[in-house]
């Protein structure tokens, strides 16, 4: 593993910009890892890091850690009170409308149900030049996600609900695409980064604004598409 990047440090606070594949820790439901961000950054930096949040093990992006349990506590509670702005970037099969809200509930692992929105805007798209069904070419878009509220898997099951599925994503996405992608482009992550995160800074109280290009292969595969912008 290469280093980290770092997106922003101070004396309280640490950001860096997870790789897609990567746990932030150690997870029974992922025995076969045997790398974990939290350590990384812990043996990269020398220091011990607590973080504030989490991303799915296939999602790339922001990630914010504090140095300290104190200033762990006071920026928890922004989460915990929905203050923290966080934005996605992915891409979606077909062609987006331009901006949309996705307001449907989902039910957590427990069997419960709840409320859950998801705000989406059109950045790109994409026709390029390969069939991957019944049609010459291939549509997809580059979007914008903004999740109102922060359920498991809120972003990858709303895009599917709208019938416009995250490239890459496993299970909720579609496996025929997934395939498609994998054979034709050798894409194996899936394409959903977290791009922006905007919170109070907990012990000086300035707002603090960090944003993040994708990475990795859903970076090589913008590249890619640009020549095929619509």
């Amino acid at each position: 593993m290469n280093l980290l990047e770092i997106i922003y440090q101070d004396e309280y606070l640490i950001a860096v910009n997870k790789p897609a594949g990567l746990l932030v820790h150690a997870s029974p439901i992922a025995a076969d890892a045997s790398e974990f961000l939290l350590q990384l950054l812990r043996d990269q930096i020398g220091k011990k890091v607590y973080p504030c949040h989490r991303l799915d093990r296939k999602t790339s992006g922001i990630i914010l850690f504090t140095f300290s349990k104190e200033t762990h506590a006071l920026i928890r509670k922004q989460w915990e009170e929905n203050k923290v702005e966080k934005q996605y970037i992915a891409l979606v099969r077909g062609f987006v409308e331009q901006e949309g809200t996705i307001d449907y509930a989902l039910t957590n692992e427990k069997g419960k149900i709840q409320e859950a929105v998801s705000h989406f805007s059109c950045l790109s798209k994409f026709e390029i030049p390969f069939s991957s069904g019944q049609f010459p070419t291939s549509r997809y878009s580059l979007i914008h996600l903004t999740p109102e509220t922060g359920r498991f898997h809120q972003l990858r099951k709303h895009t599917a609900h709208i019938f416009h599925p995250i490239i890459g994503d496993r299970p909720h996405g579609c496996n025929k695409q997934n395939r498609f992608f994998l054979e034709t482009f050798d894409l194996s992550e899936m394409c959903l980064h977290s791009s922006f995160l905007q919170f109070t800074h907990p012990e000086t109280n300035v707002v603090i604004s960090l944003n993040s290009e994708p990475c990795g292969e859903f970076k090589r595969i913008i590249e890619l598409f640009r020549k095929f912008e619509a």
